[in-house]
């Protein structure tokens, strides 16, 4: 599946809900279903800068493509970057660095966080896609 049909798969399930109380809950819900990530993963060098929580950010080259394994110590930025990596992981490096992820805007998530949240979701999307450009200069 394309990063632009995952972001429009994305779009369709925010539409389903009406309040921004039942989305921030799908935020929530879509953290807790994040696959875990191994401890031993969670270094100081793998924090996301710019986050307020705490954001840990594991990035590896799988068969051309980049998969992403990340987990936050708060739950709606750990529902942020669940989504991030849903929509950038198993894609290749130029997919990702290419991405508009216009579905940010169009889920209204820049409208709807606050100021700290929307940097750190910010934050998150310009290290991942540091990160997909590392691993591309590597091969």
């Amino acid at each position: 599946m394309s990063i632009a049909e995952i972001e429009n798969e994305i779009v369709e399930e925010f539409e389903m809900f009406e309040q921004w109380d039942d989305k921030y809950q799908y935020i929530i819900d879509l953290g807790k279903s994040l696959a875990p990530m191994n401890e031993t993963l969670k270094t100081e060098d793998r924090l996301i800068k710019g986050c307020q929580s705490r954001v840990w950010l594991y990035t590896e080259a799988k068969d051309g493509k980049i998969h992403f394994t990340a987990d936050s110590d708060a739950i709606i930025t750990k529902g942020l970057v669940a989504l991030m990596v849903r929509v950038l992981s198993d894609h290749t490096a130029k997919e990702i660095m290419e991405a508009p992820l216009a579905f940010i805007d169009k889920i209204g998530l820049k409208d709807h966080l606050s100021p700290t949240r929307s940097n750190g979701l910010l934050s998150m999307v310009k290290q991942m896609k540091l990160d997909a450009l590392a691993m591309s200069a590597k091969n």
